[in-house]
């Protein structure tokens, strides 16, 4: 039987998700991650991994840190999953723009994550 995979690995699959997100935002235009399909649900991808990763860990790591969104990174990756027909593009890239690195800053400052 395999290993479960633990809330710290969890929480570095969320940074490790963020930092390839960043690095795509860097080397492609806001256009070719709308327009390229591929691109697109790549990205698309990486968040659902942000939200299936939070939505894993056990609820002592979300109850004792309410200054990460839970709810709402959650709340999008079911969104991505079964409302995937509906995905707006400048409502990701906007999440994307705006949200993933405050959260990482915040997801590097949990003690779960034992960096030092």
């Amino acid at each position: 039987m395999r290993e479960k995979i633990r809330d710290r690995e969890r929480l570095l699959h969320m940074i490790e998700a963020i930092d390839q997100i960043i690095n795509a935002q860097q080397r492609y235009t806001a256009e070719q991650l709308t327009t390229d399909p591929i691109l697109f649900y790549g990205i698309v991808k990486w968040v659902e991994i942000i939200g299936e990763a939070a939505y894993k860990l056990i609820e002592a790591i979300r109850s004792s840190n309410p200054q990460i969104p839970w709810p709402s990174i959650i709340g999008m990756r079911h969104v991505l999953v079964h409302g995937y027909y509906q995905i707006k593009p400048e409502r990701l890239l906007s999440t994307i723009e705006s949200d993933l690195q405050p959260l990482r800053t915040l997801l590097m400052q949990l003690p779960e994550l034992n960096l030092e």
